[in-house]
């Protein structure tokens, strides 16, 4: 099956339960975050925590050993999962235990636990529902949180009457609940080893913070005399106060509640009586309270990410979900398709790359599009867009696992094959605009013939049912180099930044600005600058990306010395000056173009803020309503509201989509592979702009991907918002 009939099929089976289900979570997220007092303090210190305790990792594992050891359990680093699964073996095998009831645990699905126990003979369940859903399915996770997320209610009621056969065909989720409930009480009773994770570990104490929406967790604990705890090293932190922020956000993060049903601190071997439930006579404070405890903490490549300085950030992760939840393409296919071997989701990447290794992570890595809706929903602050450019960019050219690149000394920055022919043609996208713009029109019309669409799909996996930019042959920058300033006083000097749309395509727009510009009183320039390196860092050509922000910059840097700010129409490359080159060019550099830059609507704010007025400008007929979709770097760096108060200050009704993703994303949305995707998550925002009350509204959109979609998706063409600003010359 192709990668295309295999997101189709997802889908079409499993979207609809997905993106229900994620965007409620989401939505849930952002109800319960507004409620909660210094958010981002939370977050600042709950990523200060892990930091430190990633930092002093080694000194804290000997210290949470002495900690357990202390308390009468026993702790074990195993190197890798076949050590940590020979150890688990062993210890179930000394209890004689013929069965083994765990709480949800996704360190243990990597490790594949269960398979290993049920080929010895144990029999193996779990305890969560979902988890059960999914055991009894013979179905891998879709979802780090929910891990059968894609199971409609009807789907299960299938699965619970086809495999039990119950006196009465079950229906409800209630019904559903209680069924499961009592099989896996049943299962508990006769079990002798207990199994869990830990979402964190305390160094000081050896206590185990588990933070559960069931109480299967603890019973696996209460039920049985021998317990086993599976965690990766990376879920200790230093002390048991650390736990605060965590447990603030990590119900907030992943599925919207303010904290989740259980939140349970165990510091074993824990004293609760082990009751025999055969004996109902002696009293439970007689029953015997001698249990066994095993820490199982597993490193599987993690140490090896701890000395990776691009992949370390993957281990401040606290398996929230809040990246899946937020990512429009998670929400449309699941992690059956966005995810590698035991993790999904944003995250997944960089997890699959340390612990399976680049194949595995390049299967699933393209999913991510970079539009970086999930960096202010990750609770640690995680710059997830920057692991996947990065994993990618390996992928590009090593396909080595991690662990080699320190046994072969090879870097980041080394060569090998280079990224495949579809990547270099859209990350060199500055020579093919160059190319077309300099023979235009008859690039045009060669691009549109049915045998270059052809030639493109098998070649470049370009899809030939997706509309291709037009190039103009005038360029922004030699337009503007044949006509004279407007301003003879200004109150401000600015540079306009000629982005290649605005400068190959979407020309009008880039005339628009500067006459926006001029018309409030600035003196304006366009000069001849480097494209930001958007196009190689989307595809993962970070020297390629590199070399265009030091060019960038460089060129940039003395127009802002001579006191001019730096205004951007494309939201991505704004994003690109004020995010990603801090990755790419030195900290003064970084800093100098990040603070003097401003995104096209936000500077015309800022002016109207100090005196310019809407009269100044020549806009578009003021009755004219107005359906605004921002772009989604634009939303990440808070800047929509800037757009919609310059609309409604010029006097225009404007409603606003809360529809976070277009869906094209850049180059993602010409790809054979991901077209159908990109037009599903599409959809969503084409509904909200044919309603009653946005049909006749004149659509506008900030960003050349969402121009471009929202083009394909209705019959009526959209624009960009500062067009409506300066109507005509």
């Amino acid at each position: 099956m192709s990668k295309a009939d295999k997101i189709r099929t997802l889908m079409r089976t499993e979207g609809t339960a997905v993106g229900e289900n994620t965007r409620g979570f989401n939505q849930g997220r952002y109800d319960s975050v507004a409620d909660l007092e210094a958010y981002e303090e939370l977050k600042d210190e709950a990523r200060a925590i892990k930091e430190d305790a990633i930092e002093r990792l080694p000194e804290l594992i000997d210290q949470l050993r002495e900690s357990v050891e202390a308390n009468g359990g026993t702790v074990y680093v195993a190197d890798d999962a076949d050590d940590a699964n020979e150890y688990i073996r062993t210890v179930v095998a000394e209890r004689d235990a013929d069965r083994v009831v765990k709480s949800k645990s996704m360190t243990t699905e990597e490790l594949e636990v269960n398979h290993v126990l049920e080929g010895d003979g144990v029999d193996v369940v779990e305890t969560d529902l979902g988890e059960w859903v999914l055991q009894l399915a013979e179905e891998a996770p879709s979802h780090i949180v929910a891990p059968a997320i894609h199971k409609s209610r009807e789907a299960i009621a299938e699965l619970f009457n086809e495999r039990f056969d119950p006196d009465e065909p079950l229906e409800t989720a209630e019904e559903l609940t209680q069924f499961a409930s009592e099989k896996l009480g049943e299962q508990i009773l006769d079990a002798q080893v207990g199994m869990t994770g830990a979402n964190f570990i305390t160094a000081d104490t050896g206590s185990i913070a588990l933070v559960t929406s069931e109480g299967n967790a603890r019973k696996t604990v209460a039920a049985t005399d021998t317990q086993i705890s599976v965690a990766g090293v990376e879920k200790i932190i230093p002390s048991v106060s650390d736990l605060d922020p965590f447990v603030e956000l990590i119900g907030r993060s992943g599925t919207g509640q303010d904290i989740t049903s259980y939140v349970s601190l165990l510091t074993p071997p824990v004293e609760t009586p082990v009751v025999d439930f055969e004996d109902e006579t002696t009293p439970i404070s007689e029953f015997d309270t001698d249990r066994d405890f095993h820490l199982v903490l597993v490193d599987n490549g993690r140490l090896a990410m701890r000395d990776d300085d691009q992949l370390r950030e993957t281990l401040y992760c606290i398996r929230c979900s809040a990246c899946s939840n937020s990512c429009a393409n998670f929400q449309h296919v699941g992690g059956h398709a966005f995810g590698g071997e035991t993790y999904s989701g944003g995250i997944a990447t960089g997890w699959e790359a340390g612990i399976e290794g680049l194949d595995v992570a390049g299967e699933f890595n393209d999913f991510c599009t970079g539009c970086t809706r999930c960096v202010n929903a990750c609770p640690v602050k995680i710059d997830i867009p920057w692991i996947n450019t990065v994993v990618r960019d390996r992928v590009n050219r090593t396909g080595k696992h991690p662990a080699d690149w320190f046994v072969d000394g090879l870097t980041p920055d080394a060569e090998d094959e280079g990224p495949p022919l579809q990547k270099r043609f859209f990350g060199n996208f500055e020579t093919v605009a160059k190319l077309g713009s300099a023979t235009a029109p008859l690039s045009n019309w060669v691009a549109g013939t049915t045998l270059s669409r052809e030639v493109m799909e098998r070649v470049l996996g370009i899809d030939k049912r997706r509309a291709l930019p037009s190039f103009k042959w005038e360029k922004l920058v030699d337009w503007f180099e044949r006509r004279d300033s407007t301003v003879s006083d200004p109150i401000r000097r600015a540079v306009l930044y000629p982005d290649l749309y605005t400068n190959h395509v979407q020309v009008e727009r880039g005339k628009a600005a500067v006459r926006t510009l001029e018309a409030l009183g600035v003196d304006v320039v366009v000069p001849s600058v480097p494209s930001s390196g958007r196009a190689p860092f989307s595809q993962g050509m970070v020297a390629t990306a590199t070399d265009h922000a030091e060019r960038v910059t460089e060129t940039l840097a003395p127009y802002i010395e001579d006191g001019r700010d730096i205004v951007v129409v494309e939201p991505s490359d704004h994003a690109m000056f004020t995010r990603e080159y801090e990755r790419l060019v030195d900290t003064d550099a970084f800093a100098s173009l990040s603070d003097n830059s401003y995104e096209i609507l936000e500077y015309v704010y800022g002016l109207f803020e100090n005196g310019a007025s809407p009269d100044q400008l020549s806009l578009s007929p003021a009755d004219t309503d107005v359906a605004y979709h921002s772009h989604c770097q634009q939303r990440t760096l808070g800047l929509e509201s800037y757009t919609v108060a310059v609309l409604e200050a010029c006097g225009y009704d404007v409603v606003t989509s809360d529809v976070e993703c277009c869906g094209m994303a850049g180059s993602f949305g010409y790809k054979t592979d991901y077209y159908e995707l990109s037009m599903d998550v599409g959809d969503r925002l084409r509904g909200q702009l044919e309603t009653d009350d946005t049909r006749n509204r004149t659509v506008v959109a900030s960003g050349t991907s969402c121009l471009e979609q929202i083009d394909s998706l209705l019959d009526r063409q959209p624009t960009h918002p500062v067009e409506l600003l300066m109507n005509g010359d």
